[in-house]
């Protein structure tokens, strides 16, 4: 089992998400690049975040985006 790059698309925009606070979402620009505008589409149409273009995270959203920012800090630590 591997992650997909629309996987890694989406991690990563899970990444942009500051967790420290829960009022502050993020928004993805029209001319962005293209795998991260389909990549916030899709975790939108999941239910991971509250706008197409970004916005905020769901509960949900947020338990995914700790898990890839821990996995993220796990990896590159050492």
């Amino acid at each position: 089992m591997n992650f997909t790059q629309e996987n890694i698309s989406e991690m990563n925009v899970l990444m942009l998400y500051d967790l420290s606070t829960s009022q502050e979402g993020i928004k993805i620009h029209k001319q962005a690049d293209p795998d991260k505008i389909t990549a916030a589409q899709r975790l939108f149409d999941k239910g991971f975040i509250t706008q197409v273009d970004g916005g905020y995270l769901t509960s949900l959203g947020r338990e995914a985006a700790e898990h890839t920012q821990f996995l993220y800090t796990m990896l590159n630590a050492g």
